[in-house]
């Protein structure tokens, strides 16, 4: 019986393949199977799809039931399994990478309609990471689509030649030669779209080929594509199509060309998927969901991190999330270098009027960096594994003509470099130069040996003979050419190097261009990747404050993140989704043209922590602070209906103040204004708000210190040991800016809680608050030292050096019992005395560029 049923499912999947699930069953039903034969295969059915649905990862917010038909790769398949045969052969591990692949390009296929339903229009969104293999997947996509029966492939590549031709190339590698008779190409490596003269050929029945297309976000070519399809509407009925859209935050959002011409031809497709690929989905996610538009609507998939990828947190650290402990959270590895700013001008026209025969001084930092790059180079030669190829990239500018300017100096050094290389002089400061930076990342931390540089001297002189300056940019001929043996080069350019394309082996950066928004300044991040065989080796020369925006944006991801997890496990739908943004000042989360229905940014306290990172260090905005939080516990002190003396631990308690002394406070404590979450008016507004159904009404007023520092006294008799609090060193260089990241701990969120709290997680904090304090909020004030040495091993820290002690302050909000209250702020940003450069979209509406 068991083989009978066996042979009855197979019957089944291979009806599947002709219609939807539901369909599938009136077909059994029709050929006289049993009814309770019937019920035990759509119980089969039901687990695989359930399977399908609860895969660990990846994370995905779906609208409503979807009809989960997909279940899996099937034996008979051809173009999936190519793809695996092909990543295997090139190294991927079958029990980790490739079933990762495997199991998040399902889940994704999984979420498509059956390609037999009568109709469809579906729009999806699948988030990545920069660099992290999104092709693949999208790739992995395309052939599980191809194998159960999609017909037409588009592929949106971007709005640059260089990618579209990497992306074309790349899917006739994987998809095309290894199953020649599947396909038909209506593009090629060197042509974008070009119309042939009979549509109909390609979608008649008697074409059983899928049909690819790899097009640029260009106006000329996807009207001369929507234009073409329209011929062919009267073969498109029948013709299931999967519109992938790579970089789908760029130019796809709000353009007033690219926009409709992809709207236009989905409409011309009468069974289409839409789904957007991209790592920066600010935009994607701000479209109004009620628009006749590219929301993605129906689902959106959070790929995981893969093993050994280098993001914007690995390297530049971030701040702790609501419900962190600050202490678990990493500074990042110390492989950022500072330019200084007054190296920008060197290496950056000040202004458009100045870009006409500038030309660049080879600054010491620039300089450093180059030699760097020799050395790395040399030094990954003898190390013998990994990427063969070896890359640097300058970007300053996205005008070409000042890409083109840096080819004489460039080579000017490269030749200076060569004649010198032997020089005693020469030797040692490269000597020093390499002993200094990988003492300050041991290659030991990545499982690596660190290179003697005696080992990697005979290196230079090859590495010196085959560097090349490349300037890759749309105006220049040149191009980064990986397929003719290893590449050693320095890039210089703008636009097309930073969206999309992959630089080879890239080890060294030199980023001195600003950018005024989220998704522009992610996507600028080329040295996100994998750097295997060199993971230690990687650096990047970049303004500190531009560091200090790229430590905020990993912030802001990581944030973002979390909360599509977050929608998931509270089984929201795309259509509700409304993922908080950070604002930052000087960052737009997007250009302002994707941001017109973005009009405010709803907040809600409730058990959520606020706490204060960023200080001036001028004494008269200090001790403004300190005057306010003296006249707090003096308030605290005099209407506490308890005060908890706990000075042999350096903490006071002072219970159940009435939240007019936390209001008052926040109306005279000053916030660093670059800190737009600790906003002092949104916060008394959620407070007053609270108040009014019940809530809040009192607060326990909390002082922490520590028993290193010497007394600080907020009003007589009541002082504790001043906190030690270092700066981060990779921050802006103002003077009068101090960022100390942290400030809270996981064990003083839970200071005026009765019982042993020691071992509470976050969660646990919350939960205890919720028993104990369901109405009371907590006030925590901390006196830091103005000198604030680091600890030992702390490399990426340096002393506060403030000019009076700082006050820091801490609140943690008690999660609502019922519903929350919310206050809303305009999402802005004041970019006055910011010099920005915003990507150039002229190449959109020009003809095929």
């Amino acid at each position: 019986m068991t083989g009978e049923f066996d042979d009855m499912y197979e019957t089944f999947k291979a009806l599947l393949d002709a219609f939807p699930p539901s369909e599938g069953v009136k077909r059994l039903e029709q050929m006289g199977v049993p009814s309770e034969v019937i019920q035990h295969i759509r119980d089969r059915h039901e687990q695989q799809t359930i399977r399908i649905k609860e895969l660990e990862e990846p994370h995905a917010v779906v609208l409503g039931n979807r009809d989960t038909w997909y279940t899996g790769p099937q034996p008979k398949d051809k173009c999936w399994p190519a793809i695996r045969d092909l990543l295997l052969k090139d190294g991927w591990d079958k029990d980790t990478a490739i079933q990762h692949l495997d199991d998040s390009s399902t889940r994704v296929v999984s979420l498509l309609n059956h390609p037999k339903e009568k109709k469809f229009s579906t729009r999806g969104l699948v988030v990545g990471y920069v660099q992290s293999g999104k092709t693949t997947n999208f790739t992995s996509v395309m052939a599980k689509a191809a194998d159960r029966g999609y017909k037409l492939f588009i592929v949106l590549a971007g709005i640059h030649n260089g990618l579209r031709r990497q992306t074309q190339a790349r899917l006739a590698q994987q998809l095309v030669e290894p199953n020649p008779s599947l396909w038909s190409q209506l593009t090629g490596l060197e042509k974008d779209f070009t119309p042939t003269e009979n549509p109909a050929s390609f979608f008649g029945k008697s074409n059983k080929t899928h049909v690819l297309c790899v097009v640029k976000k260009n106006a000329t070519v996807l009207r001369k594509l929507a234009q073409w399809l329209d011929k062919a509407s009267d073969y498109l009925e029948d013709c299931p199509a999967l519109i992938i859209d790579d970089e789908a935050d760029q130019a796809t959002v709000a353009t007033k060309s690219i926009n409709p011409l992809i709207l236009s031809i989905m409409k011309s497709l009468p069974r289409s998927a839409y789904v957007g690929y991209t790592a920066s989905p600010f935009a994607n996610l701000l479209i109004d969901p009620s628009a006749e538009d590219l929301y993605p609507q129906d689902f959106v998939v959070n790929l995981p991190k893969p093993a050994g990828h280098f993001g914007t947190e690995v390297l530049f650290g971030r701040y702790a999330l609501d419900g962190e402990d600050p202490d678990q959270v990493d500074d990042g590895h110390d492989m950022i270098r500072s330019v200084p700013m007054d190296d920008v001008a060197c290496v950056r026209p000040e202004t458009k009027a100045d870009v006409e025969g500038f030309e660049p001084v080879i600054t010491d930092t620039l300089h450093r960096a180059v030699e760097y790059f020799l050395l790395v180079t040399a030094a990954r030669r003898v190390r013998g594994t990994g990427n063969p190829h070896s890359t640097m990239l300058i970007h300053t500018s996205v005008n070409t003509a000042v890409h083109n300017s840096f080819e004489r100096p460039l080579n000017h050094l490269l030749k200076r470099a060569a004649q010198t290389m032997t020089d005693a002089a020469s030797l040692a400061r490269l000597r020093t130069l390499w002993d200094e930076e990988t003492a300050r990342v041991p290659a030991e931390d990545f499982g690596e040996t660190k290179v003697p540089f005696d080992d990697l001297v005979s290196e230079l002189p090859k590495v010196l003979g085959s560097c090349r300056i490349i300037m890759d940019n749309s105006s220049s001929e040149a191009r980064l050419d990986y397929e003719n043996g290893p590449v050693v080069a320095i890039a210089v350019g703008g636009n097309t190097l930073s969206r999309g394309l992959t630089l080879e082996g890239l080890s060294v950066s030199y980023f001195v261009r600003a950018v005024s928004a989220y998704d522009t300044l992610l996507q600028m991040g080329r040295w996100f990747g994998f750097r295997n065989g060199y993971a230690d080796l990687p650096r990047i020369w970049m303004t500190d404050e531009l560091a200090e925006w790229f430590r905020h944006l990993a912030t802001v991801e990581t944030e973002m993140r979390r909360d599509i997890d977050i929608y998931i496990t509270e089984s929201e739908t795309p259509r509700t989704f409304a993922v908080r943004l950070r604002t930052h000042p000087a960052l737009r989360v997007t250009a302002a043209a994707k941001m017109r229905d973005a009009v405010t940014a709803a907040s809600s306290y409730g058990g959520k922590r606020v706490q204060t990172h960023y200080f001036h260090t001028n004494a008269d905005w200090l001790q403004g602070n300190t005057v306010a939080a003296r006249e707090l516990v003096a308030e605290a002190l005099s209407n506490t209906v308890r005060v908890e003396d706990r000075s042999a631990e350096n903490r006071y308690i002072f219970r159940d103040v009435p939240y007019d002394a936390v209001t008052d406070f926040l109306a005279s404590y000053k916030f660093h204004e670059k800190s737009p979450e600790n906003d002092a008016d949104l916060i008394s507004d959620y407070i007053r708000k609270r108040v009014a159904v019940g809530s809040l009404r009192r607060w326990n007023i909390a002082i922490v210190g520590s028993s290193a520092g010497e007394p600080f006294e907020f009003v007589p008799g009541v002082s504790v040991g001043r906190n030690i609090r270092s700066r981060v060193t990779a921050t802006n260089p103002d003077p009068d800016f101090a960022d100390i990241k942290t400030l809270m701990s996981r064990r003083d969120a839970a200071v005026d809680l009765d019982g042993d709290t020691a071992k509470l997680t976050e969660k646990g904090i919350i939960d205890e608050r919720r028993v104990q304090l369901p109405d009371t909020g907590l006030l925590v004030l901390y006196p830091i030292d103005k000198t604030s040495e680091p600890g030992p091993g702390k490399k990426l820290r340096a002393p506060l050096n403030s000019e009076e002690h700082v006050m820091g302050v801490g609140l943690v909000f008690p999660e609502p019992q019922d519903g929350d209250s919310e206050v809303e702020k305009y999402i802005s940003a004041d970019l006055s005395g910011v010099r920005l450069e915003d990507e150039d979209f002229s190449l959109l509406e020009g003809d095929d560029a």
